[in-house]
């Protein structure tokens, strides 16, 4: 993976783990080589992920709609800031210039970004492992419900494997590393329907 898309919340949260691992997955993507693509935002967890990727000599692009870039929430630092008109743009660019995608914790926007690239990866329109940093717990419920879904017979089992889950980025890192994509086929047929 030469570059990973970090999704993860415009603000810090209640608990200080949740920046001190924001930082630290910037920090290891660093070390590793592994370029980081982000929101662009200098605030709350998203500055704090391109801070510790900077901090150790890594690749930070970030990715801004010009609307908040206005509201000076842009980082200065970056290797590069790349600003599009639209969200829509923002994550088609984000997905572009990505092979990996991580989720730290973060709210509404987080959720919708990582849920648009699972539901891409199981329609077979990309094959790039999607993960969960599940920083102190912060998404057992998230997958509880992913459960639920498969209970209840709205998602296949094979493709709630897809979202690969793990509490510390070295072991997230390395489930993407080994993550192969099912094979796409047409998951809804006459015969199903």
């Amino acid at each position: 993976m030469k570059r990973i898309v970090v999704y993860c919340g415009s603000s810090f949260g209640t608990e200080t783990v949740y920046q001190e691992q924001a930082y630290a997955t910037g920090v290891t993507l660093a070390r590793l080589d592994i370029g980081l693509v982000y929101g662009g935002a200098r605030v709350g967890l998203m500055g704090a992920v391109a801070d510790g990727a900077l901090a150790h000599g890594g690749e930070v692009i970030g990715v801004l709609p010009r609307f908040l870039s206005g509201k000076e929430l842009g980082h200065a630092g970056l290797t590069d800031l790349i600003l599009v008109d639209t969200m829509h743009e923002r994550k088609l660019k984000m997905h572009e210039l990505s092979d990996g995608v991580i989720a730290l914790p973060g709210g509404f926007g987080t959720l919708e970004e990582l849920f648009e690239m699972v539901t891409w990866g199981q329609l077979g329109l990309h094959k790039k492992p999607v993960g969960l940093l599940n920083v102190a717990g912060f998404y057992d419920e998230l997958l509880a419900f992913v459960q639920t879904m498969v209970d209840k017979g709205f998602l296949k089992e094979i493709n709630q494997q897809m979202l690969l889950s793990a509490d510390t980025i070295e072991g997230l890192l390395e489930k993407m590393r080994n993550y192969q994509a099912p094979a796409a086929g047409k998951w809804i047929t006459k015969e199903t329907t």
